[in-house]
């Protein structure tokens, strides 16, 4: 017997204990560490999450000394990547006087910076909390084959796989039904991977300590001798191990408390990574390792120095590289009127606020001067969950919000559609069955190599969107149909001038091959294409009833005013009129005119977007054979290069070359006196783009903490994320191909610029309103602006409800 096994395990508390103070404060740690994660959500709906979530109460320089300290991890880039910047103009010394004039560290010169932006040269900054693995590893001199962390999150990581799979297995796990600490204890007793790799006593250390996870995480808290006032950090160092599967069960819980259910997954889950730590180190008891584990102890407790001197500058370097940022937007936006407004246009086209439709409205607006876009959230303010086909339900609606309707498309009846969607399930098995695969292979095989050259070599035509069945209403009452068309025509600014065509403008996008699909589709819609609430949207807004029910609030929608869907495939540009069929036939020429237009602004587009891809502006068109190609790794940018949000008047911002990287949504103060409008931008929108900007940010800065790694690597688990390689921890966040091209970063690591138009005390009026947006602006998360009526950003936010002029 090892000397593991003699080591005695603290008793659990009897049940009957009432909750002491020392309970409160191990509850108050726990919640302090679960707080630090953000949820992760699944490849079927991957939307955009801010992996700094839990510090969004934290200055970001604070935040980012705070990060390095527990876990290593960077919040700015490296050195060199400002000296680059600075050499290529992207920061100035101008930019670099600004900042030191408003820095917090009055001990900084010029001198300093200037310096770090000339010499080559790299800080050094050790120090992390360090866990028992790491201890462990560091003894093992970095040998990679003894190395007791890898070999844990190999372990913890292919459990989770088993036990969260989403119906990738053949076989499920047959302790599925149990809670999760549960059914990881019960297992523990039949695998014996542990005992084999050398780490004797796992079982043994498992069926020791007790069965209730809080119980457990105590026992361990004490058995390793954490002071209390360490446990949070701890904690959060331990989950950080396996940071991929705790956001995954970060999001269980978070989906748990939208529904008032219970959460309780990320604690159960601690407990495994804990009681796992503290198997090995209940193998280790001799003197070199007791003696390292007490000094990491200190080290935790002592902390880096207080003063750091590269952390300010590096800071200083990181905002004087967004401050030139803002001021190419700011002498952009200050060229006065974009274009002049039109009495009544001929189209109107809603697009969603992501930056891919900044190209495709000025495309639009181009050859087609008499036609006007606007801006909005790209589930046109509809948060259902949505039925296709009667199959299962998925939300329709940003993440921030819960769904309080269902839409169901009319199930399929018979024909080729039905037909395929009966028959894939059995094609699928037949292709992964552990038996009938090799069958597959040997009936199939041949014409699959077929199929796959022809991928490789990819389709030159444009696949139209298909209109997809006839949506029911039932179910809404009309009063809540009224709410919601009135919410959508506010919210777009929509309350007057009409046009006899309102294209409601979803997007989704176009690839194969590629697990990561969902995160290119609409954010606004949960990682779903956008056309269902495109559909949706436009047969409310077109109801005789919904628009009686209007009329008596004011809002009056002309009699020949027709709302139509589109969707717009953000990979190739096209965008394509879906439900032609039900508009009137007074509107037939109308549609005929918008077609046209649209395929030429479509070629714009893909012209503007093609350098990005490597392709000359003339090879525009390529991008519908890249969008088929199975081998294809960016098939499109995405949101890369997002970094800022404009809330404005289209007048504003019409004409000027955005490049792509601003959030467009409309807003028109003077229809919004009660701010209720404002209020809904700064909640909901912006709030969710700076979530996609920080998570892009994140992948940027720190890739191998932030990001998902290296894309031609991924294997699908579980149907949950990926894994890059075979083993390893469930990563979070964006594949570098999102970001790098090969040569550099195609995406700026930018904190979001945001420019609102609306007055320095409205926008204040808001935020005394919203603790939480609030944080994010105080604390330096968001960069906001506000813009006066002539189209000039007059006044930044210095925090605490100030404003500084311009």
């Amino acid at each position: 017997m090892s000397l593991a096994l003699a080591e005695p395990v603290l008793a659990a508390r009897p049940p009957s204990t009432p909750p002491t103070p020392r309970d409160a404060l191990l509850r108050a740690a726990i919640q302090t560490a679960r707080d630090r994660v953000a949820p992760l959500w699944p490849l079927s709906s991957f939307v955009a999450v801010n992996p700094f979530l839990g510090f969004a109460t934290t200055p970001f320089e604070r935040a980012a000394r705070e990060l390095h300290r527990l876990t290593g991890a960077p919040l700015v880039m490296p050195r060199a990547f400002y000296r680059a910047a600075f050499r290529e103009g992207r920061i100035s010394e101008a930019d670099l006087d600004a900042v030191l004039a408003a820095s917090p560290a009055p001990a900084l010169t010029r001198e300093d910076c200037l310096k770090a932006l000339t010499v080559d040269s790299a800080p050094q900054r050790g120090g992390r909390v360090a866990t028992v693995a790491d201890v462990l590893d560091a003894l093992s001199d970095g040998d990679r084959q003894v190395s007791r962390t890898a070999f844990m999150v190999d372990e913890i990581s292919k459990w989770c796989a088993a036990y969260f799979d989403e119906g990738q297995a053949a076989w499920p796990a047959p302790w599925r039904g149990m809670g999760l600490f549960e059914a990881w204890r019960w297992s523990v007793r039949f695998d014996h991977n542990a005992r084999v790799m050398g780490v004797k006593g796992l079982a043994a250390t498992v069926s020791a300590l007790p069965a209730d996870p809080m119980d457990a995480i105590a026992a361990v808290l004490d058995g390793l001798e954490i002071p209390q006032d360490q446990w949070a950090d701890y904690l959060y160092r331990a989950l950080f191990d396996v940071r991929g599967w705790a956001a995954y069960t970060r999001r269980l819980d978070w989906e748990a408390g939208l529904t008032g259910q219970p959460e309780g997954r990320l604690t159960e889950f601690l407990a495994i990574r804990l009681v796992w730590g503290y198997a090995l180190f209940r193998q280790r008891r001799d003197a070199p390792f007791l003696a390292a584990w007490r000094q990491a102890l200190s080290s935790a407790r002592t902390g880096p120095p207080a003063k750091d001197d590269d952390f300010a500058v590096d800071l200083v370097l990181q905002r004087a590289y967004e401050r030139h940022f803002q001021h190419g937007v700011i002498a952009r936006l200050a060229r006065g009127q974009g274009r002049p407004e039109v009495q009544r246009p001929d189209l109107q086209a809603v697009f969603c606020i992501d930056v891919r439709s900044e190209v495709y409205r000025r495309a639009l607006e181009s050859v087609w001067p008499r036609a006007e876009t606007l801006g909005f959230a790209g589930f046109f303010g509809m948060p259902f969950v949505y039925h296709e086909h009667g199959g299962a339900g998925h939300a329709h609606c940003p993440v921030l919000l819960t769904p309080s309707f269902e839409v169901r498309a009319e199930k399929a009846r018979g024909g080729p559609l039905a037909l395929a969607k009966s028959l894939k399930p059995i094609w699928t098995a037949l292709k992964q069955s552990a038996v009938s695969c090799f069958g597959f292979v040997e009936a199939f095989g041949l014409a699959y190599g077929v199929k796959l050259a022809a991928s490789a070599l990819g389709g030159g035509a444009p696949k139209a969107a298909p209109a997809g069945p006839p949506l029911r209403l039932d179910g809404l009452e009309q009063r809540e149909r009224v709410r919601l068309a009135e919410s959508a025509l506010r919210g777009m600014s929509l309350l007057d001038g009409l046009a006899r065509v309102v294209l409601l403008v979803g997007h989704g996008a176009t690839s194969v091959n590629n697990p990561h699909a969902a995160g290119l589709d609409c954010g606004a819609c949960g990682g779903h294409s956008g056309a269902p609430n495109a559909r949706f949207a436009a047969v409310l807004l077109n109801d005789p009833d919904v628009r009686l029910g209007l009329a008596e609030k004011g809002l009056r929608i002309p009699d020949d005013t027709v709302f139509v869907a589109a969707l717009h495939d953000t990979t190739t540009d096209v965008v394509t009129i879906l439900d032609e069929a039900a508009a009137p036939a007074t509107h037939a020429a109308d549609l005929a005119e918008a077609r046209r237009k649209l395929q030429r602004a479509s070629e714009l587009a893909r012209a503007e977007r093609a350098p990005l891809l490597g392709l000359s502006p003339l090879d525009g068109e390529k991008v519908f054979a890249r969008s088929q190609d199975w081998s294809q790794i960016r098939p499109e940018w995405g949101l890369a290069r997002a970094a800022a949000f404009i809330a404005a008047p289209r007048a504003l911002t019409a004409g000027r070359d955005l490049e792509g990287r601003a959030f467009l949504h409309s807003y028109d103060r003077a229809a919004d006196p009660d701010l209720k409008v404002l209020e809904l931008i700064m909640t909901a929108p912006m709030v969710v783009a700076s979530w996609i900007s920080l998570q892009y940010y994140g992948s940027t800065v720190a890739n191998a903490v932030f990001g998902a790694g290296d894309k031609t690597l991924h294997n699908v688990c579980g149907r949950v994320g990926v894994l890059e390689g075979n083993g390893g921890d469930l990563r979070i966040g964006l594949p570098l191909q999102s970001i790098h091209d090969g040569g550099g970063f195609v995406h700026e690591p930018l904190r979001l610029s945001v420019f609102l138009a609306a007055a320095p005390e409205d926008i204040s009026a808001v935020l005394a309103r919203q603790p939480q947006v609030r944080a994010l602006l105080d604390n330096g998360w968001l960069l906001a602006f506000a813009i006066d009526d002539t189209g000039r950003v007059a006044h930044r936010y210095a925090g605490d409800l100030r404003w500084e002029a311009l």
